[in-house]
């Protein structure tokens, strides 16, 4: 396959245009995703267009990662309820080289193969008023109102510097387009407009066709956002999350997500993937297990990946001491604390009380943050449940 029938197999493609399968069919061609340093790590919410970029590297492209600078100064309104909040130049410094050593572990970034560049370099030279006389006169008002991230957030209030947003994107694609041949940017189908009023401003500015696409906002079978979970972001960053938690947190997706995901977050040939998406019933655990396996082995190294995976066995799979719970207890209503010291994980109700309350105890991956929080049975997945006190002492309990 080419590289555009590759993204397309994989689940990457939403939107393009036209021209834009022949150019990644073709020879190499110079593509950039932008990334705004709003934290000081990436989460699994951004690995989706890592992943492409890495993919279409691998068919002989070039990737730009841009790390916003600039444009984080201003924030992007598009998806959100509020503005942004200003940040410190000095957090962000701190941020940009968190995620400029994230987008180097799937990224060849060297000379010649890939580029990491910083739009603060041209954004911040620029005086505003040059700027809204070389660059605002190719924007008409109509288009920019008429979009429907701009719609939304009028509706609950914008400011002018937040409108100011899409000129920037905009103006980095040409920049991009000057210093390095860039014609083709990518990003999240929420960017559809940003992206195409940068190849817009590029046909007005220099006569060139350049070209847009973009990636599914990827959701969970039951609706909910991907990457996020009770306790919040999914992060890359081992200070945030441990490659443990990582870990589990792929093998706990829902069966009916995992062909999906490991389609984009892994580099497993798809001939394997459709392979794992052929098992069923309690065999979709080895499929869940290859996900995590191969996911977390992307950001945390195949050590650790495999540190994980043997940590999981042993709690799923005989080293954690078994239990049985009837059924009718359960239907009856036993307290999560009941459970802790039945089985010894506290030495008392009290001090369960204080292992929850503490933050502790986890039914699964599902934190237990009440301490009256019963038992029930839709805790248990295929009969059973692994009831952690913190991330060593476990007991699996079998329905």
């Amino acid at each position: 396959m080419n590289a555009f029938e590759v993204l397309k197999a994989r689940g990457f493609v939403k939107q393009f245009t036209e021209g834009a399968p022949a150019l990644l069919a073709g020879d190499k061609v110079t593509f950039y995703v932008g990334f705004d340093p709003t934290g000081k790590s990436l989460h699994v919410g951004h690995l989706l267009p890592v992943m492409a970029m890495a993919h279409l590297q691998r068919a002989g492209h070039v990737p730009i990662a841009i790390v916003g600078g600039g444009t984080a100064m201003v924030g992007d309104p598009t998806g959100r309820d509020s503005s942004r909040p200003i940040m410190t130049l000095e957090r962000l410094e701190e941020n940009k080289e968190g995620l400029r050593r994230q987008l180097s572990l799937l990224l060849d970034l060297s000379e010649g193969q890939g580029m990491l560049v910083d739009n603060a370099e041209w954004l911040c030279e620029w005086n505003y008023l040059e700027f809204l006389r070389d660059v605002g006169v190719h924007f008409p008002m109509m288009p920019m109102l008429n979009k429907a991230s701009v719609q939304e957030r009028l509706k609950k209030g914008m400011s002018f510097l937040e409108f100011n947003y899409q000129l920037l994107q905009a103006y980095d694609f040409l920049e991009l387009y000057r210093r390095h041949g860039c014609i083709l940017q990518m990003g999240g189908d929420d960017q559809w407009g940003n992206i195409v009023a940068g190849v817009d401003l590029i046909r007005r500015v220099e006569q060139t066709q350049a070209h847009a696409l973009t990636f599914p906002l990827l959701a969970r079978s039951d609706g909910k956002k991907m990457g996020k979970t009770a306790d919040g972001a999914v992060w890359l960053d081992p200070d945030l999350l441990s490659p443990y938690d990582y870990f589990q947190y792929w093998i706990n997706v829902d069966d009916r997500d995992v062909g999906k995901l490991l389609r984009i977050f892994t580099f497993l040939p798809l001939e394997r993937i459709e392979e794992l998406e052929a098992l069923s019933g309690s065999q979709v655990r080895e499929a869940k297990r290859v996900l995590a396996l191969e996911a977390t082995a992307i950001i945390h190294g195949r050590t650790e990946a495999q540190k994980a995976l043997e940590g999981a066995r042993a709690a799923f799979e005989g080293g954690a001491a078994k239990a049985a719970m009837p059924q009718q207890k359960v239907e009856l209503g036993v307290f999560v604390t009941s459970v802790l010291k039945e089985a010894g994980l506290c030495s008392s109700t009290s001090d369960a009380r204080r292992q929850i309350q503490g933050n502790a105890v986890r039914l699964g991956e599902v934190k237990v943050t009440d301490v009256k929080r019963a038992l029930a049975a839709e805790d248990f997945v295929d009969g059973e449940v692994v009831l952690w006190k913190g991330k060593k002492k476990a007991v699996r309990l079998v329905l």
